[in-house]
């Protein structure tokens, strides 16, 4: 069986599609100028986390739910490794600094390498990962 289309017909299914296309990169294109407005204008709200400061190494390569002491932490810190901050639920946050150019973030949490900390600040989101600007950080009970 053979279909039969009219160029009629064609380019108002081509016609369609184009729509279709159009209207969802408009509306992406809307809702990444939306978020980057947010983030502009200073709307995100600062955020308190609780979790551990441990070596983002340890924590990605070894599968540690908490780190291994306060001296391995802080070991791996002065070597180099950056310090994250990993949740009992397994979150990780990333450090960052809310400064360009940015910069190293383990002089806030060396004093609390290997111990549990409440952090305070702005949380951001992206492709799955979380990083976080401290604006406070204090121990926290276990």
């Amino acid at each position: 069986m053979r279909l039969k289309m009219s160029w009629v017909g064609v380019f108002a299914v081509c016609a369609a599609f184009a729509l279709i296309a159009a209207g969802s990169r408009t509306a992406s294109a809307q809702e990444t100028k939306a978020a980057q407005v947010k983030v502009s204008k200073g709307g995100i709200m600062p955020e308190t986390i609780k979790g551990y400061v441990i070596d983002s190494a340890c924590t990605f390569t070894k599968h540690l739910k908490k780190p291994i002491s306060p001296d391995c932490a802080i070991a791996c810190a002065k070597a180099g490794s950056d310090l994250v901050i990993q949740t009992e639920a397994g979150m990780i946050y990333w450090p960052i600094s809310g400064d360009t150019p940015a910069t190293g973030q383990n002089d806030k949490l060396m004093a609390y390498a290997g111990k549990m900390v409440s952090v305070t600040g702005k949380v951001y989101s992206k492709a799955g990962s979380k990083a976080i600007v401290i604006d406070k950080v204090e121990a926290a009970g276990e």
